[in-house]
């Protein structure tokens, strides 16, 4: 996918929906709240990475100020969920023995 301010928008739609449809979950479970449902994961998950092609957006050239505005207030409530968000691996190579063996389950 080519880095461009389209496509950041399209994440951003895709994310505003997201929250749309978990909250609506939320409400047809009987009203739970948004912190204790399975799927704010998943949520923070493309939240990250949302922020990150942000980023990537900004050093590839000039950005329109109202999407940089949006961009903050992303990064602002990524801010507030990064906990969250799924452990990245790391590469095989940079693993110590006992990482590795712990990841085979050896």
């Amino acid at each position: 996918m080519a880095i461009t301010v389209q496509n950041f928008i399209k994440l951003a739609n895709f994310y505003n929906q997201t929250l749309a449809v978990m909250s609506a979950i939320c409400v047809q479970k009987g009203g739970i709240d948004m912190e204790n449902y399975v799927g704010r994961f998943f949520v923070a998950d493309a939240l990250e990475y949302i922020v990150e092609y942000g980023r990537r957006l900004q050093s590839a050239g000039p950005v329109p100020d109202d999407v940089l505005r949006v961009m903050k207030i992303f990064e602002e409530r990524f801010e507030s969920v990064k906990d969250l968000v799924t452990p990245t691996e790391k590469p095989i190579y940079e693993m110590t023995l006992e990482e590795f063996e712990k990841l085979m389950n050896i």
